[in-house]
């Protein structure tokens, strides 16, 4: 990585958004040019032998550009976080566009119904009999977040049931019947729990 310039600091990075947002094209060439650590970076994680690590810079530099253009400072997230999203993002729609099925993965994707007819969304419970490098990175990195956004956007009740729910932590899965005589409340008080929960996870997988 030391053919890349160093990356801004925190008041000159400032300083260029500004200015970018401007529209001062020196300002958005100096952003790119000074996180490109980031994208040779991010392009490890997907290095594979039939991958010139070239084009996968290439690839990433683009997710770089678009983070660049489309970041909002208000929301109060750092340039590299966003950053990081969008190249990721970039890097697996080229990578699955190489595959001849390609199928998009989201954790909360409604993938059917259960016996008590609720819609059932996949959030941890994501099973594949391909071992596809692209699903093991996207899993990898949503499982991460998921784990973040349960312990920083959910209350404690909320947590608890959505754990029990998809059996994530080592949980077995278990039905909204079975947790409302867990907990001892009524299960059409678990399902808006739990939609109340999957909304808010949703809402943070998509920002």
């Amino acid at each position: 990585m030391k053919s890349f310039p160093k990356p801004l600091s925190a008041k000159e990075e400032n300083e260029m958004l500004l200015q970018c947002k401007a529209g001062n094209k020196v300002a958005r060439d100096t952003l790119i040019e000074r996180n490109l650590r980031l994208v040779a970076h991010i392009v490890k994680k997907y290095n594979t032998p039939d991958r010139e690590t070239d084009d996968l810079i290439s690839i990433g530099t683009i997710g770089l550009i678009k983070s660049i253009d489309t970041f909002d400072s208000t929301k109060g997230i750092r340039l590299a976080t966003y950053a990081s999203r969008c190249i990721d993002n970039e890097l697996l729609m080229m990578l699955r566009s190489g595959k001849k099925q390609a199928r998009e993965v989201y954790l909360y994707e409604p993938i059917g119904s259960d016996k008590e007819g609720n819609e059932i969304n996949l959030l941890d419970v994501i099973e594949s009999t391909d071992e596809d490098i692209v699903d093991i990175f996207e899993i990898q990195e949503n499982i991460k977040r998921l784990y973040t956004f349960l312990n920083t956007a959910l209350n404690e009740r909320e947590q608890e049931i959505i754990i029990m729910r998809y059996g994530l932590s080592g949980e077995k899965e278990i039905t909204q019947r079975e947790i409302a005589d867990k907990l001892g409340i009524s299960r059409s008080y678990v399902s808006r729990i739990e939609k109340k929960a999957l909304k808010k996870l949703k809402d943070l997988f998509e920002s």
